[in-house]
C-alpha cells in the first residue's frame, strides 16, 4: 500500500482503483483504518512547530522592547564614566522588567493558543464515512486511502477523491485552481481536497490525505486565520507615538543639558535613562493580547467562538447586522396546518398531498422541511410503504425542488416532487388560471406569515430514472409557519438601543417578511430583491437611489446569495461595518465580504470556512451578547491606550522639567520600581468591570493621543508644583507640621517617587471610567493590585535607605501629606476627561445624564 500513490489512480478505471487500494465498496474497517493511518498519517497538513524558546524572545523583539534594551545597554556601557562603575543595578532592573513582560505575555497567548486549539477542535471539519459497514460522522483527520465517504451539497471535500456511482455533482474548486465557476464532476472523476460542494449529492472513494492532496502539495495557498491586520497598525501608531515623544525629550535634554548647562557626563546620562524606562510602555503589548485572549475565551463560553483574534475589535463597532431570518430570527422548526392545505388536482385529498410531499422527503439525514412532512405522517414509515425507491434528487439552490423517483407495488414508475412554488408551477407548465390561483394562496398565507411549499406527481412510462418521464401534475400547496424566537423581539430591541441596525434577509416572500418583522417589532419597511438592481415595479423607489433604500431598509425578501454580497457592499462603501450571518454554502462569500461573518449554530463546513466568529448555540441573542462582551473587551484596551500615552507624555515631561530647571538628577532605578509596580497593576485590566460603550466604538487615535497628551501634561505639571513646593517652600512644613526635607537631595528623591507613583496608578481609574471615576465601581481584582502597589510603595517612600538610589525614608508624616496633595489634584482629571470629550465629539455629558446600556450589561462586562 505504501507504494501507492495518487498519480498511479487518478485515471485508472474505477474497479482497479478498489484494487490497487486493497478496499471494497463497503469501506475499510477500523483496524484497517488505524493501520493505515500509521501508513499514511492523518489526513491533515503538517503544522510548523514553533520553538517555545524562539517564541519566548519573540516577545523582547518590538519596537517598544528595543527601546528599553537600548536602556539596557546604556546603563552598563554608556553610563560606565565620571568615575563611577556601570550601572549594574538599572541593567538588572530592565531586564527583570522585560523577562516578567515577554513571560507574563508568554503564559497568557500559551494558554489562549491551548484554548483556542481546543475549541477549533470542535470546530474540526467532519466527514460521513462508512466504517465497519455502518455510516457514521467522524472527523475528517482520520480518512485514509481506501475509505468511502459521502459528499453533499456544502460540505466541503475533505480529502482527494474518485467518485461512485450517482448523479453529477458541481464543485466549487476556485480557492485551489482559480476557476470562477463551478464544474461538473461526473461519476468516476476526482475530486480535490479542500473544494465545495455547490449541487448534488454522491460517495467517493478517498485516494489521497494529508499532505499527499492537490491541496496539500499547493500548501502556500492556506491561509492564517490568525492575520493582525489593522489592531497592529493601531498598536503601531500608539507604539511610535510614545516612542517619538521620548525621543523629542532626549533631543531636549542632551541640547540643554550638556553644550548649556555644562552637566556632568555620568548624570546626563542617568537622566536620559529616565525618560527610557519610564516612558516606554513596556506592557502595552502584553496587556492588549492578555485582554484580547481572555475576551476571546469569555466570548466562547457564551457560544461565539472567535476564529479570528481580531474580530472582536471589529464586533464592537459593527452597527449593522444582516441576519437570516430563518433559525435565526425564527425557531427553523417547521409546522404544516393541515386546515389550509389547498388541493388542486381532482380525486386527491389533503392526506394524499401530506403523503406526497413526504415520499419527495428524505427518510434519514433530514433538512427541517423533509421532518416536518415526514413529521405530519400518522407513522414515519408510511413515507416509503409499499413503494421501492429508485433515484432521490437532493435539493440544491438552483432547482429550489426535491424528488424521488419510485416504483409502486403494481411495478409502475413515479415522481413526486416537492419544493419552491414558482420553481414547481414551471415544471408543471400551469396554465393561467391555475397561476392566478396558486399565486392568490400563497398570498393568503404569506398575510397570516406562513410559507409555501408546492407539491407535484409525474407519471414515467419508459420506467428509467434519467427519463423525462409524462406531464406533470400541480398536486397542492402547503401552508409552513416558522414560529419567531420567544427571545427575539427582545433581542432585537437591545440592539436597537446599543446603535446595532438589525436587517431581516430572507429568501422567503416579502409578504412573509413583513409579517415577520411585524412581530418582532423591527419594523415592515422591506423591499424584495428585485429593488436591488433597480428593477422594482414600486413607483415611489424608483427616486431612491439603492445606497439610500439598502440603508433605510429593515430587510430584503426573496434574497439570493449574490443579493447578500451586493447588500454588504454597498453598506461597506456607506462606511458601515457589516456582520452577516449565513449557513448555507452559498452565503460564504458574503461571509468572506462582511466585516464579521457571522456562521450560525448549524452551519455547512464552507460557511464555517469563511466565517470570523462561529456560532454553537442558535438565535440572534447569541450575536448581541457577543456585542456587548466585545465592547467590554475593547473597553479595556482603549481605557488601557489611554493610560499608557498619558504615562509616557507625564514621565517624560515631568522629569524633563525638573532635570532641566533645578537640575535634579532623578534616579534610574527609582523609576523601574515605579514601573514594575505599574506592570503588575496594570495586567489586572484584563478582566476589570467596565461599563460597554453604549453605542458601536472603534479606535479613534486623535481621541486616544489626545487625552493622553492632556492628562499626562497635566499630570506632569502637579508633578513638578509639587516639587517646587518641597524643593522652594516651607509651605507643607508650615501648614502640616512635618519636617523641612528642602535640604536633602535623597529625602526629595523619595518624596518625589512617592508623589509620581500614587498619581501614576490612580491615573487608570479616570481612563477606565466614562462618567465620573469615583462612580464607576472598578474590578476588585484592580483595586487590590492598586493598594498592594501603593502599599509597597509608601513603604519604600517611608522607610528605605537605599544609597545606591539615593533615597532615604521621609516617615509617615511626608507619606500623609503626599498622599493628600496626590487625592486633591487628582478630582480635576475627570473634568479634563469631560472636556476634552466635549472638544472631540460635543458629547462630554451624554453618559451622565442617560443610560443607554442594558441592565444585563454590567454582568456581561465582570
Amino acid at each position: 500500500l505504501s507504494g501507492v500513490t495518487p498519480q498511479i489512480i487518478e485515471n485508472i478505471p474505477i474497479e482497479e482503483v478498489f484494487e490497487q487500494l486493497k478496499c471494497t465498496r463497503q469501506g475499510l474497517t477500523s483496524d484497517e483504518g488505524a493501520q493505515r493511518v500509521e501508513i499514511f498519517g492523518l489526513n491533515k497538513l503538517e503544522e510548523k512547530k514553533e520553538s517555545k524558546v524562539l517564541k519566548f524572545l519573540g516577545f523582547m523583539w518590538n519596537p517598544l522592547s528595543w527601546v528599553m534594551e537600548m536602556a539596557a545597554i546604556m546603563a552598563i556601557a554608556l553610563a560606565n564614566g565620571g568615575g563611577k562603575p556601570p550601572d549594574w543595578q538599572d541593567f538588572v532592573g530592565i531586564i527583570v522588567l522585560l523577562v516578567i513582560n515577554s513571560t507574563i505575555s508568554f503564559i497568557e497567548e500559551n494558554n489562549a493558543g491551548n484554548a483556542a486549539a481546543a475549541l477549533m477542535a470542535n470546530l474540526a471539519p467532519k466527514t460521513k464515512v462508512l466504517r465497519d459497514g455502518r455510516w457514521g460522522e467522524q472527523e475528517a483527520s482520520i480518512l485514509v486511502p481506501g475509505d468511502i465517504v459521502s459528499i453533499k451539497l456544502g460540505d466541503i471535500v475533505p480529502a482527494d477523491a474518485r467518485l461512485l456511482e450517482g448523479d453529477p455533482l458541481k464543485i466549487d474548486q476556485s480557492g485551489l485552481t482559480g476557476e470562477s465557476l463551478p464544474v461538473t464532476k461526473n461519476p468516476g472523476d476526482e475530486v480535490f481536497s479542500g473544494s465545495t460542494c455547490k449541487q448534488g449529492e454522491i460517495e467517493a472513494v478517498v485516494i489521497a490525505t494529508g499532505v499527499h492532496t492537490f491541496f496539500g502539495k499547493a500548501a502556500h495557498l492556506v491561509d492564517s486565520t490568525n492575520q493582525v491586520g489593522h489592531f497592529q497598525q493601531v498598536l503601531t501608531a500608539i507604539g511610535n507615538f510614545c516612542i517619538v515623544s521620548i525621543a523629542v525629550g532626549i533631543v531636549i535634554e542632551i541640547i540643554v543639558m550638556f553644550p548649556i548647562q555644562r552637566r556632568k557626563y555620568r548624570a546626563g546620562i542617568e537622566n536620559l535613562l529616565v525618560l527610557l524606562i519610564g516612558g516606554i510602555p513596556i506592557a502595552m503589548p502584553t496587556v492588549l493580547s492578555v485582554t484580547m485572549a481572555i475576551g476571546s475565551h469569555k466570548l466562547s463560553q457564551q457560544g461565539a467562538i472567535t476564529k479570528r483574534m481580531t474580530a472582536i475589535e471589529e464586533l464592537a463597532g459593527m452597527d449593522v447586522l444582516c441576519s437570516d431570518k430563518t433559525g435565526t430570527l425564527t425557531l427553523n422548526k417547521l409546522s404544516v396546518d393541515k386546515n389550509l392545505v389547498e388541493v388542486f388536482a381532482k380525486g386527491v385529498d389533503k392526506e394524499h398531498v401530506l403523503l406526497l410531499a413526504a415520499r419527495a422527503s428524505r427518510v434519514e439525514n433530514q433538512d427541517a422541511i423533509d421532518a416536518c412532512m415526514v413529521g405530519m405522517l400518522a407513522d414515519p414509515k408510511e413515507a416509503r410503504a409499499g413503494i421501492r425507491e429508485v433515484h432521490f434528487l437532493p435539493f440544491n439552490p438552483t432547482d429550489k425542488r426535491t424528488a424521488l423517483t419510485y416504483i409502486d407495488a403494481e411495478g409502475n414508475w413515479h415522481r413526486a416532487s416537492k419544493g419552491a412554488p414558482e420553481q414547481i408551477i414551471t415544471l408543471c407548465n400551469c396554465k393561467e388560471d391555475v397561476k392566478r390561483k396558486v399565486h392568490s394562496v400563497i398570498e393568503k398565507y404569506a398575510e397570516r406569515g406562513l410559507r409555501s411549499l408546492a407539491v407535484a406527481r409525474q407519471e414515467v412510462p419508459e420506467k428509467s430514472k434519467d427519463s423525462p418521464g409524462g406531464p406533470w401534475q400541480f398536486i397542492g400547496l402547503l401552508p409552513l409557519f416558522d414560529p419567531p424566537r420567544h427571545d427575539s423581539a427582545e433581542t432585537i430591541r437591545k440592539a436597537l438601543v446599543l446603535g446595532v441596525n438589525v436587517k431581516m434577509i430572507t429568501g422567503d416572500q416579502l409578504a412573509i417578511g413583513k409579517e415577520t418583522g411585524r412581530r418582532l417589532g423591527m419594523g415592515t419597511n422591506m423591499y424584495p430583491s428585485s429593488a436591488l438592481l433597480g428593477q422594482s415595479k414600486d413607483g415611489s423607489l424608483e427616486s431612491l437611489p439603492v445606497d439610500e433604500l439598502i440603508e433605510k431598509a429593515d430587510g430584503f425578501a426573496g434574497v439570493f446569495p449574490e443579493h447578500k454580497y451586493e447588500i454588504v457592499k454597498r453598506l461597506q462603501e456607506k462606511k458601515h461595518i457589516v456582520g452577516m450571518t449565513g449557513d448555507g454554502v452559498n452565503d460564504a462569500p458574503a461571509l468572506k465580504k462582511a466585516d464579521i461573518g457571522i456562521a450560525v449554530d448549524d452551519a455547512t463546513d464552507a460557511a464555517r470556512s469563511a466565517s470570523d466568529i462561529v456560532l454553537t448555540e442558535p438565535g440572534l441573542s447569541v450575536i448581541i451578547s457577543a456585542v456587548l462582551t466585545s465592547r467590554c473587551i475593547f473597553q479595556r484596551m482603549k481605557n488601557y491606550t489611554i493610560y499608557a500615552v498619558s504615562i509616557t507624555i507625564r514621565i517624560v515631561l515631568g522629569f524633563m522639567l525638573i532635570a532641566l530647571i533645578w537640575k535634579f538628577d532623578f534616579a534610574p532605578f527609582m523609576v523601574l520600581i515605579i514601573a514594575i509596580l505599574n506592570d503588575g497593576t496594570i495586567m489586572t485590566i484584563s478582566k476589570d468591570r467596565v461599563k460597554p460603550s453604549p453605542l458601536p466604538d472603534s479606535w479613534k487615535l486623535n481621541e486616544i493621543f489626545a487625552t493622553g497628551v492632556v492628562l499626562g501634561t497635566y499630570l506632569a505639571l502637579m508633578t513638578v508644583v509639587f516639587f517646587w513646593v518641597i524643593h522652594k517652600t516651607d509651605f507643607f512644613t508650615n501648614k502640616f507640621g512635618v519636617r523641612s526635607i528642602r535640604d536633602s537631595e535623597f529625602e526629595m528623591m523619595s518624596a518625589l517617587y512617592l508623589q509620581v507613583s500614587i498619581v501614576s496608578q490612580a491615573l487608570i481609574f479616570v481612563t477606565r471610567s466614562r462618567s465620573w471615576s469615583f462612580v464607576e465601581r472598578p474590578g476588585f481584582l484592580l483595586v487590590t493590585a492598586f493598594l498592594l502597589a501603593q502599599l509597597v510603595a509608601t513603604l519604600i517612600a517611608v522607610y528605605a535607605n537605599w544609597e545606591f538610589a539615593r533615597i532615604k525614608g521621609i516617615g509617615w508624616g511626608w507619606a500623609g501629606v503626599i498622599w493628600l496633595f496626590s487625592i486633591v489634584f487628582y478630582f480635576p482629571l475627570d473634568i479634563f476627561k469631560f472636556f476634552i470629550r466635549f472638544v472631540l465629539s460635543g458629547r462630554a455629558w451624554d453618559n451622565l445624564l442617560q443610560n443607554k446600556v442594558p441592565s444585563r450589561t454590567i454582568s456581561l462586562c465582570q
